[in-house]
C-alpha cells in the first residue's frame, strides 16, 4: 500500500464487524443466506409481475423496478462482505470508488422509486376515476427514467468529488463497504466542499423525497377519512399498507444509521447499516407478497408453470 501523500493510493482496508476468527464462518453463512434470499425473493417478484397479465399495472411496474434496484443494491455490498471467509478485507482504490458509486446510485434509486410509488397510491385513492388516465404507461416510464437519471447524476457527482481528495497513511475504513462519509473522513486534504455537497444532496434528495411521501399520505388520509363505510376505509388503507411499511423500514433504518454514526462508534454505525443495506431489501418481497393476494396468485401460477 502506498503510504505517501498521494491520491494514487492502491487500496483500502475494510475492517468490517469483527476480527474474531471464530465469528468469520458465522458471518459468512449469515450474509450469504441473506443475500440469496434477497436475490431470489426480489427475482420472483419481478418474474411474477412480468409474466402475469393481471399484474400489468403501474403499481406492479414500479414494484418490479424496486425489486431490481434492491437486487443491485445488495449485490453492491454483500459480495465484498463475504470475503470475511477468505480473510481478504482489502479493496482496491478503483474498486472502492466504484462500489461507492453504485451504492449511492441504487440507494438513491430506492429513495426515488418509493416516492413515485407513494404518488401512485395517492392517485389511486384520491383520484380513482382518473387513475388510468393519469398513470398512463408514458408517465410511468418517464417517472422511472427520471429516477434513474437523478440517481446516476448524484452518484457521479459524489464520486467525482471524492476523486479530488488526497489520502495519506490512515486508509482503514471502519465499515463493511466503501461508505461515502467514511471515505471523506480518511482524506488528509480539505473536505469542506465534499461535506457541503454530501449534506446538500441528503437534504435535497432525501428530504425532498420524504416530504413528497408525507404529502402524498396526508392527502390519502384525508381522502380515506371522507369515505363513509368502514369496509371502504379498510380497503383503501390495505392498498398502501405494504408500501407504507417498506417506506417506514427504509427511512427509519437510514435515520438509525445517522444517529448511530453521530453518537456511537463507527463499528456501531456499520452494524446499524446492515439494516437498510441488507435486511430491508430482504424483507421487501415478503412484505409485498404476504399482504398482497394478487402477487400470491401470480406466484402460484408461476410455480405451476415452472413445474
Amino acid at each position: 500500500m502506498d503510504l505517501g501523500n498521494d491520491t494514487r493510493i492502491s487500496e483500502f482496508l475494510l475492517l468490517g464487524f469483527s476480527e474474531d476468527p471464530e465469528l468469520q464462518p458465522i458471518l459468512f453463512g449469515l450474509f450469504l443466506s441473506m443475500h440469496l434470499i434477497t436475490v431470489l425473493g426480489n427475482l420472483l417478484i419481478i418474474l411474477a409481475s412480468v409474466s402475469d397479465s393481471h399484474l400489468h399495472s403501474p403499481m406492479y411496474f414500479f414494484l418490479s423496478n424496486l425489486s431490481f434496484a434492491d437486487i443491485c443494491f445488495v449485490s453492491t455490498t454483500v459480495p465484498q462482505m463475504l470475503n470475511v471467509q477468505t480473510w481478504s478485507k482489502v479493496i482496491s482504490y478503483t474498486g472502492c470508488i466504484t462500489q461507492m458509486d453504485f451504492f449511492l446510485l441504487f440507494v438513491g434509486l430506492d429513495n426515488f422509486l418509493l416516492t413515485v410509488m407513494a404518488y401512485d397510491r395517492f392517485v389511486a385513492i384520491c383520484h380513482p376515476l382518473r387513475y388510468a388516465v393519469i398513470m398512463n404507461p408514458r408517465l410511468c416510464a418517464f417517472l422511472v427514467l427520471v429516477s434513474w437519471i437523478l440517481s446516476v447524476l448524484n452518484s457521479l457527482l459524489q464520486s467525482l468529488m471524492v476523486l479530488r481528495l488526497t489520502f495519506c497513511t490512515d486508509l482503514e475504513i471502519p465499515h463493511f463497504f466503501c461508505e461515502l462519509n467514511q471515505i471523506i473522513h480518511l482524506a488528509c486534504s480539505d473536505t469542506f466542499l465534499n461535506d457541503v455537497v454530501m449534506y446538500l444532496a441528503v437534504m435535497l434528495l432525501g428530504g425532498g423525497c420524504l416530504t413528497g411521501i408525507l404529502y402524498s399520505y396526508s392527502k390519502i388520509v384525508s381522502s380515506v377519512r371522507a369515505i363513509s363505510s368502514a369496509q371502504g376505509k379498510c380497503k383503501a388503507f390495505s392498498t398502501c399498507a405494504s408500501h407504507l411499511l417498506v417506506v417506514s423500514l427504509f427511512y427509519c433504518t437510514c435515520l438509525g444509521v445517522y444517529l448511530s454514526s453521530a453518537t456511537h462508534s463507527s463499528h456501531s454505525s456499520a452494524t446499524a447499516s446492515v439494516m437498510y443495506t441488507v435486511v430491508t431489501p430482504m424483507l421487501n418481497p415478503f412484505i409485498y407478497s404476504l399482504r398482497n393476494k394478487d402477487i400470491k396468485r401470480a406466484l402460484k401460477r408461476l410455480f405451476r408453470r415452472m413445474q
